[in-house]
């Protein structure tokens, strides 16, 4: 079905993507899974991959704004540690972006599921981790400040280049680097994620073939869902939601695995 009428999402697709940009503001602000819906809506929408591709990443800026508004009470106090998360991040989400405009997006296929699977196996271990970084850090078992910067700085070049799910390998990155609730890692998480994002929607708007108008679209739905995840956070018990979020992770990383391996 062509959704698009020389460039304008039908009213159809339009409605399809306000819905799904909803939902990927809710999934990424509490899990870090927005282009679950996000890139199959533009896909079903009419766009081409490359070009829902990027124009997914230029719409997902609005995930970190929803969420950064949504997330006040966990962003209180957090600035001197998220300024250096978020230019690590932004760099490795330019050097990723730089990456996919240079390089076929086919050539982390293989990787990528193996990379959500790690990054949700993190978030189940996250305890038993802790207490095993405890023994090498005198940081009350967070992550040394090199590795967590390397860390930070490879997970933001993932979601500048392929995105998907990156939010849960900044996650898991996250929750070995400080010993706090889940709903604050989570919100730290929002910001890093939306750093590497900011820089690559920068260099895919002048760069790359960006649908503008389901950008928007897409865009003012994410922003909804962003705002309301923090709130929805603060609401649920953290074990079963660190649980559900690294089930999500696997079950996406087991369907790209076989879309990978199928192709």
């Amino acid at each position: 079905m062509q959704a698009l009428i020389a460039g304008q999402p039908t009213p159809g697709a339009a409605l399809l993507l306000l819905a799904a940009g909803i939902a990927s503001g809710l999934a990424g602000s509490i899990a870090g899974l927005a282009s679950l819906f996000s890139y199959p809506a533009l896909l079903a929408a009419g766009l081409p991959p490359v070009a829902a591709n990027v124009t997914n990443t230029v719409a997902l800026f609005s995930n970190t704004v929803g969420s950064a508004v949504g997330s006040r009470e966990e962003l209180r106090g957090q600035r001197a540690r998220l300024v250096p998360l978020a230019i690590t991040a932004a760099l490795g989400g330019a050097i990723g972006a730089a990456l996919l405009l240079g390089t076929p997006s086919s050539t982390f296929e293989l990787v990528v599921p193996w990379l959500i699977a790690l990054g949700s196996v993190l978030i189940l271990a996250r305890e038993p981790l802790r207490r095993l970084t405890a023994r090498f850090s005198p940081d009350q078992g967070s992550l040394p400040k090199l590795p967590l910067a390397c860390a930070v700085l490879l997970v933001g070049l993932y979601g500048g280049y392929f995105g998907a799910a990156a939010g849960v390998l900044m996650l898991a990155v996250l929750s070995l680097s400080a010993t706090e609730p889940l709903r604050v890692t989570n919100a730290v998480k929002n910001i890093a994620t939306g750093a590497a994002n900011v820089t690559a929607a920068v260099a895919y708007a002048f760069l790359a073939p960006v649908d503008w108008s389901a950008a928007l679209t897409l865009g003012l739905g994410c922003f909804v869902g962003a705002w309301m995840g923090p709130a929805v956070v603060r609401r649920l018990p953290e074990a079963p939601l660190r649980i559900a979020i690294a089930l999500a992770g696997l079950g996406l990383a087991w369907s790209l695995w076989r879309e990978a391996t199928a192709s």
